[in-house]
């Protein structure tokens, strides 16, 4: 029903965002959201999560440390 599908839509939205705030690892969402990581990550690009959560100072330090 309309109220079931609105309490799942919320419960998902609440969880990408969650994951989106490194609140919680992405096994962890996708738990929270009910569901496989792998269909998690149809969620994250509904709600425009980005799967990789890396800053641009994240990637410089990768480049300075594999350099």
């Amino acid at each position: 029903d309309s109220l079931e599908a609105n309490h799942e839509d919320t419960v998902r939205f609440l969880a990408a965002k969650l994951y989106e705030s490194g609140k919680l690892s992405l096994g962890q969402a996708a738990q929270v959201a009910g569901m496989p990581k792998w269909d998690f990550a149809e969620i994250l690009v509904k709600y425009e999560v980005n799967y990789f959560q890396y800053t641009a100072e994240d990637i410089a330090n990768e480049v300075k440390r594999i350099s």
